[in-house]
């Protein structure tokens, strides 16, 4: 019976040794599994820093790149508003002569007749421009007389300037209305008669040096 027994218990040692070795075996091929997802992983890692190493890199460069770009560029003029240019054109340019004006409206004579008058008194010193009117014949003088007097005592009260050294600049004689009269004729008929009125206007300025 003894003899019986030995053979049954080696056979049991073996069997429980042959499935020690065969677990021993997939704890290694599950370390082996592990170790390399680790090693994976490891390297998953490694490659995702070297990637953002290098855009870094690649985005500094672009910034150097483009730093260098905009240093390169000329620099742009400024634009100078058009008020600045204004006002320095203005106060370059020397300053324009007073001009001193007077009016007459509804003066009672034909533009016409009044035109003949102010043609010759434009652009005259005042003193001479007198003399012409005082000698003149014409009925128009006495009016544009009395006007080159009011424009001369506006730019003395009013602009402080010198009356007797002044000159004409300007001289216009424009149509006013028309006062429509009639006159009675032979066999009853009736002749227009049409008196004229006009506005007369002068400008002096200081005589140049």
């Amino acid at each position: 019976m003894a003899d019986e027994k030995k053979p049954t218990t080696k056979k049991a040692g073996a069997a429980k040794a042959s499935s020690e070795k065969a677990e021993a075996k997939k704890a290694a091929k599950k370390d082996d599994a592990k170790a390399a997802k680790g090693a994976k992983k490891e390297s998953k890692k490694a490659d995702t820093k070297k990637d953002s190493k290098a855009k870094k890199a690649g985005a500094k460069k672009d910034a150097k790149a483009k730093g260098d770009s905009k240093e390169k560029k000329p620099a742009k003029a400024k634009k100078v508003p058009a008020k600045d240019t204004k006002k320095a054109a203005a106060a370059k340019a020397p300053a324009a002569p007073p001009v001193v004006k007077a009016s007459a409206r509804y003066v009672r004579i034909a533009p016409r007749k009044a035109r003949l008058i102010a043609d010759q008194v434009r652009g005259m010193h005042i003193e001479k421009a007198r003399a012409l009117l005082q000698f003149s014949p014409r009925g128009a003088a006495k009016d544009i007389h009395k006007l080159i007097d009011s424009a001369a005592a506006n730019a003395e009260n009013n602009h402080d300037l010198i009356g007797d050294e002044m000159r004409v600049s300007s001289i216009t004689v424009d149509e006013g209305p028309t006062l429509r009269r009639f006159r009675p004729r032979a066999m009853g008929r009736a002749t227009p008669i049409n008196k004229r009125t006009s506005h007369i206007r002068v400008a002096l300025t200081p005589v140049e040096d």
